[in-house]
């Protein structure tokens, strides 16, 4: 009877169901049977039990200690111990207890109320094993461990957060977590203004066990993380599977769906932890990424380049290497690296009265500065935009006096300011490259370009086409100007997308043929009505096709094209 009573309490304090009637004791993997071992929750209260070979998730409320418990049932057995914090650190501490040698139920052949025996143990202190604070994953391993019932404590004091634990005897044949290389820092192979590209060594779980492994990279701007737990719960504050659980909330801490066993439809997949309210409705954290923290996960590959970085910023990166089976990850040792500085502007200085050309890049950008050597009442720009619009601003020491779109050819009167800087920045087209010419001057006479109509499109008459010739009109202005027509014989694949290549209005006729020439001629009109010009083009051939060009001559010689024209002369007369 007293081996019976012994029995009894060693089963009580195992919390196990019933005094003497199962003799298996925790852990075990039989989850039917395991189920049934903590049907009475009396028993628990604000304890857990740990599984052997699972990974729980939990959650604590900030000062709030939680415990956990498990049993080793022979000496000399292999222990592994792992917690994970997740989003903040945690104090914890891994003991074992002192069984008690008696029990009052000495005579009576029954055994101490399990309760009681209960409230006993974990009034005692036991052994502490191992005490940690931080919020690095760490781990408590043993190659040979006595017999017993161990305890695990945790509690958060900065706020409320979650955990990982992990618990197995048999740690040689599980390696659940995926192992790490000889050296396992992440290194920085490739900077950039934009980019970052990183290395790293392979994971031996892959190469050696063949298990399934691949590799997440986490980049942000705050800090490295230890471990991908605290990357989600940073990526999901506000998602399903990192709410808290509601205080007082009635759920069995045994309930498998809020420790993330996997159900028989959803093997080798982490089941997220939810409350009742949100359990048949979850959100894909993928979606929800906060713009400062991006993780993508990239296969088996241990290099990558990291793209759309900002240039001179500061940004951490983390590698983590998951194993797919059982999605348990580690953490190689983060690296952090930044970024270039953008390639400073070089700023091209204006002189007084002279003409500058200007390249700009496809959405690129140039800055150019205007210093007079003298006091100044107002200051001329005369800009030319050969290609596309471009968009002009103007600041006076700083102050911004204008900011336009424009095309074609322009010109602007600013207000001056003794000894006033001014910075021009002018932004080129999304469609292309964009081409200009611009001067400043505080001197300003005649207008270093000729003035255009509004409408610069050349009209050909296709009544007075004829097989050796054809006839057209252009507009021009009340100022009297030089015109040059010019032609060229293109082939009959010629098409817009070619003739808009073309169009650079700052190419003049100095850049023509002489036998391209058709003539030159000079007229204006005071009313702009009247202000309109006929030329037939003379001794071409039957059924060729030509492109027409007139170019606008201004006083100091700086032409301005008109858009192109393509006729084509009757085959048959």
């Amino acid at each position: 009877m007293n081996n019976l009573v012994h029995t009894g309490v060693f089963l009580g304090l195992l919390l196990v169901f019933a005094v003497g009637v199962w003799t298996q004791k925790l852990p075990t993997r039989d989850e039917e049977l395991f189920q049934i071992q903590i049907r009475d929750k009396s028993l628990f209260h604000d304890s857990s039990v740990i599984p052997d070979g699972a990974e729980i998730n939990g959650y604590l409320f900030r000062d709030t200690p939680k415990r956990y418990y498990f049993v080793v049932e022979e000496d000399n057995t292999p222990l592994s111990v792992t917690v994970t914090p997740c989003d903040a650190p945690l104090e914890w501490k891994l003991s074992l207890q002192e069984l008690p040698e008696e029990s009052s139920g000495e005579g009576s052949g029954e055994p101490e109320a399990l309760e009681q025996q209960k409230q006993q143990i974990i009034k005692e202190e036991g052994t502490e094993l191992l005490s940690y604070k931080g919020n690095d994953v760490e781990s408590y391993m043993s190659a040979s461990s006595p017999s017993g019932l161990y305890q695990l404590e945790l509690i958060s004091t900065e706020k409320d957060t979650h955990f990982k634990v992990y618990a197995t005897t048999t740690p040689e044949s599980d390696q659940p977590y995926p192992e790490l290389p000889y050296d396992p820092r992440v290194d920085v192979t490739s900077l950039g203004r934009t980019t970052v590209t990183l290395a790293w060594k392979p994971s031996p779980t892959s190469s050696l066990m063949k298990q399934p492994i691949e590799y997440c990279v986490v980049i942000n701007k705050e800090h490295n993380f230890k471990s991908l737990c605290a990357v989600e719960a940073k990526i999901n504050a506000d998602d399903a599977f990192m709410m808290a659980p509601k205080p007082g909330l009635d759920f069995s801490p045994f309930d498998f769906s809020h420790f993330g066993f996997p159900s028989e439809n959803d093997s080798g997949k982490e089941r997220p932890l939810m409350s009742k309210s949100t359990a048949t409705k979850s959100r894909p954290y993928a979606g929800k990424q906060k713009v400062d923290l991006q993780k993508v996960c990239i296969g088996n590959k241990n290099i990558f380049t990291v793209s759309d970085l900002k240039p001179d910023m500061q940004y951490y990166f983390d590698i983590f290497a998951v194993n797919t089976f059982t999605n348990m990850s580690t953490a190689y040792i983060g690296t952090f690296a930044k970024t270039k500085e953008e390639a400073k502007q070089k700023t091209i200085e204006l002189k007084d009265g002279k003409v500058t050309d200007v390249f700009i890049k496809r959405k690129g950008s140039k800055f150019l500065r205007f210093a007079p050597v003298s006091s100044h009442q107002k200051v001329m720009f005369y800009v030319h935009s050969c290609l596309d619009a471009i968009q002009i601003q103007v600041r006076r020491d700083g102050k911004l006096l204008l900011s336009q779109n424009l095309e074609g050819v322009r010109q602007f009167q600013l207000r001056g300011k003794p000894k006033a800087k001014y910075l021009i920045r002018l932004r080129g087209s999304r469609k292309g490259a964009s081409m200009l010419k611009i001067l400043a001057t505080t001197r300003p006479n005649k207008q270093p370009f000729p003035s255009l109509p509004e409408d610069t499109r050349i009209k050909a008459f296709d009544k007075l086409r004829t097989c050796t010739s054809a006839t057209v009109a252009w507009l021009g202005t009340q100022e009297r100007n030089k015109f040059c027509i010019y032609k060229k014989e293109v082939d009959e694949n010629y098409n817009e997308e070619q003739r808009k290549r073309e169009q650079n209005q700052c190419m003049g006729p100095d850049t023509r043929k002489k036998s391209d020439k058709v003539l030159c001629k000079y007229f204006h009109s005071q009313n702009l009505q009247k202000a309109v010009t006929t030329e037939t083009i003379k001794g071409l051939e039957p059924g060729r096709s030509y492109l027409l060009d007139v170019y606008v001559v201004g006083h100091g010689g700086h032409s301005v094209k008109y858009q192109s024209k393509l006729v084509k002369t009757r085959k048959f007369c």
